[in-house]
């Protein structure tokens, strides 16, 4: 029992450290790119951003579970 609490808190700690860098990766993009890119995506519909934050997410997501394994 012992050992799976140990574990389940590792993956919970885990998956906290890679939803923080998810959103560290998407502030830094949004600071990178010219407007709000939260705004460009939710209010005027842009493809093109939301492709882009997409991409970022699962470059992010390859890398903390890389770094995990």
């Amino acid at each position: 029992m012992d050992v799976l609490l140990t574990n389940m808190g590792s993956a919970a700690a885990f998956a906290g450290l890679g939803f923080v860098l998810l959103l560290i990766g998407f502030v830094i993009i949004d600071l990178l790119t010219p407007g709000k890119l939260w705004d460009e995506i939710v209010n005027k519909h842009n493809n093109a951003g939301a492709i882009l934050i997409g991409s970022v997410a699962i470059a992010m997501g390859i890398i903390v579970a890389a770094a995990i394994h």
